[in-house]
Formats: C-alpha cells, sequence, structure tokens
C-alpha cells in the first residue's frame, strides 16, 4: 500500500490518463439496488482486495489505466476490505468535482489523518458538513482572497528580494572558486521561499533558508521547522496496513511503524504551532496586534461565536494555519520547480 500511494503522490502524470480513485462505501453511496453499478475489476484477493496489481514495477497510474481500457471509463477496485471507485475520464472527473461535488468532497477517514490533522479538525481532511463550509468560507474571505492577496504581495516581494540576494552573495563568495559557477539545489531553494511567503502570510514568521549565514540562535529552530514540515508531508501520504485491512493494524510496528512516526510528528508540530499561538495571542493581549495582521490574527477575532463542531478554538486555529502552511508550500514549490524543468 505504502507503494502505491509514494508513487500517486510522487509522479507527475499531466498529460497522462487522468485516474481518481474515491472511497466511499457502495451500500451508502448508491443505494439502490436498482441502479446499474460499476464493473468490478477480476482478479481481487481475499483481505487484500486489488492491492497486490500494484506491487510490480508498474507505475500504478499505469496499471488503472489498462484496467479502464478492458472495463471502461467508470469501475471499482477494493483496496483491502475497502471498496472503491475508479474513474478514468475527464469528462467524468469533471462532473464528480462540480455536479455531484458535495458526495465527493469527503476524504476517507486514514491513520494519518487521525494522528496528524487534530483529529479532522484541518480544512482539507475534515467531512463534509456546517464545520468545513463555516472554516472554508472563512480561508477563503480572510486568507484567499484578491483583497487579502493584495494586502499581502510586499510579503511576496520582499521574500523573492531576501531569496536572491542571499543567492547573489553565494555566488560572490564562491565565483573566484573553480570554474566561477555555483551549484545550486533549486528543490531546496524553492521549498525555502515558498515556506517563508506562506509562514509569513499565515503566522507572521519566516524560515531560515540553507544559505542563511546570520542569525545563528535561531538555525536550530528554522531546521526544526523545516523537518517538522518536511516528515508531515511525508506521513500525511502514507496508506498503512490498518487503513487497508483494520484488524491487521497492529502489523504497522513490524513493518516500519510509521504511525509511533505520525504520533512522534504530530507532537512536534503542535509544540510549534502552540508557541506561534501563545506569541500572538500575548501580543494581541498586549496591544501590539493592531496594526498588521497574519492570517492567525485574524483567525483569533473570527472564531469566537462560529460553530466549531465540538473543537476548541485553539485547536481550531492550528489546524487552519497548519492546513494553510501545509497546501500552499508543498504544491507551490512543485509547481515552480516543475516550470523550471519545462524551461530547461
Amino acid at each position: 500500500m505504502d507503494f502505491l500511494l509514494q508513487h500517486l503522490n510522487t509522479n507527475n502524470i499531466a498529460g497522462l490518463l487522468a485516474i481518481f480513485i474515491v472511497s466511499y462505501f457502495i451500500n451508502n453511496r448508491f443505494g439502490s439496488a436498482k441502479r446499474q453499478k460499476a464493473p468490478e475489476a477480476a482478479g481481487g484477493w481475499p483481505l487484500i482486495g486489488h492491492l497486490h496489481l500494484f506491487t510490480g514495477s508498474q507505475l500504478p497510474h499505469i496499471s488503472l489505466g489498462a484496467l479502464a481500457e478492458k472495463y471502461g471509463p467508470v469501475y471499482t477496485i477494493r483496496i483491502g476490505v475497502h471498496p472503491a471507485l475508479v474513474i478514468s475520464s475527464w469528462e467524468l472527473a469533471k462532473e464528480c468535482f462540480t455536479t455531484n461535488d458535495v458526495a465527493a468532497c469527503s476524504r476517507a477517514k486514514f491513520i494519518g489523518a487521525n494522528h496528524l490533522t487534530y483529529n479532522y479538525a484541518m480544512l482539507g481532511f475534515s467531512p463534509y458538513g456546517p464545520f468545513w463550509r463555516n472554516m472554508r468560507k472563512i480561508t477563503a474571505l480572510e486568507l484567499l482572497s484578491n483583497r487579502r492577496l493584495e494586502l499581502l504581495k510586499d510579503v511576496r516581494a520582499s521574500e523573492m528580494e531576501i531569496s536572491l540576494k542571499k543567492l547573489y552573495k553565494v555566488w560572490t563568495q564562491k565565483k573566484d572558486i573553480g570554474s566561477g559557477y555555483v551549484s545550486l539545489e533549486m528543490k531546496q531553494w524553492f521549498g525555502d521561499l515558498t515556506l517563508n511567503v506562506v509562514l509569513r502570510m499565515v503566522v507572521g514568521k519566516r524560515f531560515i533558508g540553507a544559505m542563511a549565514t546570520s542569525d545563528e540562535k535561531e538555525a536550530p529552530k528554522a531546521r526544526q521547522c523545516q523537518k517538522a514540515f518536511r516528515d508531515f508531508f511525508h506521513l500525511v501520504g502514507l496508506s498503512l496496513v490498518g487503513d487497508a485491512i483494520p484488524w491487521l493494524g497492529w502489523l504497522d510496528s513490524l513493518l516500519g511503524g510509521h504511525e509511533k512516526a505520525m504520533k512522534k510528528t504530530a507532537k512536534e508540530m503542535d509544540f510549534l504551532v502552540t508557541e506561534w499561538l501563545e506569541e500572538h495571542k500575548q501580543r494581541r493581549a498586549s496591544g501590539e496586534g493592531k496594526g498588521h495582521q497574519d492570517f492567525m490574527d485574524v483567525m483569533l477575532s473570527i472564531l469566537e461565536g462560529v460553530d466549531l463542531a465540538g473543537f476548541d478554538a485553539d485547536t481550531v486555529n492550528k489546524a487552519t494555519c497548519l492546513n494553510m502552511i501545509a497546501g500552499g508550500n508543498d504544491t507551490t514549490m512543485a509547481l515552480l520547480f516543475s516550470q523550471l524543468l519545462q524551461a530547461t
């Protein structure tokens, strides 16, 4: 299962057959037995379902595409004991996220989300309902709106300027050594840049890049922050044995201990964001936060009186801010890196 998710997360399949797997419970989603059901792909095994089809050298989306040629654009497979609908037509995929978006907007529950998203308090992982709608509205208006982006344009400009100055400084220090060229890990550079921009927008902090030569006192905390987010991006995309076959979840401790790592990373992430939240509260109490407000400041002001589905305001604030940081950093870095590759 790890093999499947790893390739689905890391392989760019743009331009290829679009494969969307939407986990669902057949009886709940399609209720009526009179409705025509999508065919189930042959070859499923007891307990593991069709997982064995994705353990070879062939990439998962290629395997799913081959099944689509045989069974049509819509068919079902079993991921362990869970049935899943596979859609390999962009027209049908579009319909899922427009006409039938309510039915497809909730993610299936899995172990990683339970540990790393404050028990599904993160917007990107919470089930559809009043809480999801409220938080989506808040994030759309207070962080992703044109007005907010315009207010924060100086953040983007200043971070780009800082990154370019650091790059130039490194070149001036090393240009006389060897060929006069300086090797740069562009993926790391883009990652530092996007993380700085997102952190400043969300919590008013910035990450010290890999090329920084100052602020040595803050360097350990910066490395801790970077490692925590890197581990989060990796672990939240993993699917464990217990996700596919719940009663075999105990095998994870024998096969790699990913659940233990998830708990450890969740604790580290919570420590970081709790520290940021307390700083914001103290600044607000002292009256220092009346000027420029980042997203966490705004959340402190508007969460009062909102239906939080049983979560406390601090948990929702931390979960939503982490969601914004995680969602805005990894995808933006990947997009920038892909554009660079296309230009070379």
